[in-house]
């Protein structure tokens, strides 16, 4: 007969593997980043969102916090690592100096504040109860950012009605892992991991629409840029010649 542990635990695995699969998927984007040598209009903003996210969750799922909680910490753990090397090519192919210094900055910031939770939880409350409480609510704030973040990247594709800056296998899996995670949630329910996961769920449906709805015009719009460009190329070509 299978528990509600077992159960737990094998949505748990697949909550595992889909993330990790989230934390992933941007891979084309930041190869793209790396072979042009530049972040274009792509944001950092859900990259530092998933990384102060994924530090929270680490240290609410240890032991001394909320007991029985290992897989919330391997996959979060993996998760520091893969966007440590995500802000890392921010850091080296962004155009400016001050956006470099900002983003630099802003990571400082969130380590400092997650050693700060750390140290104050772990001193001051002395149950794991406690210690649950406040590290989840603080992080069910952190994870409802990172499912928030990409909101501006949503505005800009309404804005421009182009989904070429909003990547399709990120929505993607984090409509997936939002479903994964709140199915865990409520199977032994946890109301720090079931409110932003539910959220993230919702959230990542809208921007599978926006990329259902604008990803003909893109194609149109990539395609007009093309064109202007090789009818650029042809014009100079033929003013070298005439030369």
């Amino acid at each position: 007969m299978v528990t509600k542990d077992d159960a737990r635990t094998v949505v748990g695995i697949i909550g595992n593997v889909i993330a990790l699969v989230l934390f992933l998927s941007p891979v084309p984007t930041f190869y793209r980043i790396w072979r042009k040598r530049s972040v274009e209009q792509y944001s950092a903003i859900p990259y530092l969102a998933t990384f102060i996210n994924c530090v929270l969750w680490v240290l609410y799922g240890l032991p001394m916090v909320h007991p029985h909680s290992m897989l919330v910490v391997t996959i979060n753990g993996t998760g520091i690592a893969i966007e440590l090397v995500y802000l890392s090519l921010f850091l080296a192919f962004s155009d400016s100096n001050r956006r470099r210094l900002r983003l630099a900055g802003i990571v400082a910031a969130e380590c400092a504040f997650a050693a700060s939770l750390a140290t104050l939880v772990l001193t001051l409350a002395h149950t794991t109860r406690l210690r649950s409480a406040v590290v989840g609510s603080i992080c069910m704030v952190g994870n409802i950012c990172m499912y928030a973040a990409p909101l501006s990247v949503m505005k800009l594709v309404i804005k421009t009605r182009s989904v070429e800056f909003m990547p399709f296998f990120l929505s993607l899996f984090s409509f997936l892992n939002g479903i994964s995670w709140t199915a865990y949630a409520l199977i032994r329910f946890d109301p720090f991991i079931l409110a932003p996961n539910g959220m993230g769920t919702f959230l990542g449906l809208a921007q599978l629409v926006l990329y259902a709805t604008f990803y003909k015009s893109t194609k149109r719009i990539m395609a007009e840029r093309k064109a202007q460009a090789g009818l650029g190329s042809a014009q100079n070509i033929s003013k070298i010649e005439m030369v």
